[in-house]
């Protein structure tokens, strides 16, 4: 498993008064640090050992999202009006209710 891969991104906590380093595929896990430099570098050395750890262990580890297949579809419930409305606006701007709501989630 190539940690490289995993999806990392470093904040600011007002709260801890640090950089905090994140990893969106183990969203349990953080690293405080004074720099944004050292909280990437402290998350990633967090991720590798909670992988070689899961490996040890057996455990399925979680695939990178940059590595996953999308196939550009997903389902979304809403209620019946708001429904009904989008395909309205839809219809009036003469564009199908997928370009529609693509065009509004991409705004």
């Amino acid at each position: 498993m190539n940690v490289d891969h995993y999806t990392y991104r470093v904040t600011w906590s007002s709260e801890d008064i640090e950089h905090v380093g994140l990893c969106a595929e183990f969203p349990s896990l953080s690293w405080l640090a004074a720099s944004p430099e050292q909280a990437l570098a402290g998350i990633r050395r967090l991720v590798a050992e909670c992988v070689a750890d899961m490996i040890s262990a057996s455990e399925q580890v979680p695939e990178p999202l940059a590595d996953r297949r999308y196939s550009g579809e997903f389902k979304v419930r809403i209620p019946p009006e708001q429904h009904r409305r989008l395909a309205i606006e839809a219809s009036e701007q003469g564009v199908s209710l997928n370009r529609l709501v693509s065009s509004k989630l991409t705004a």
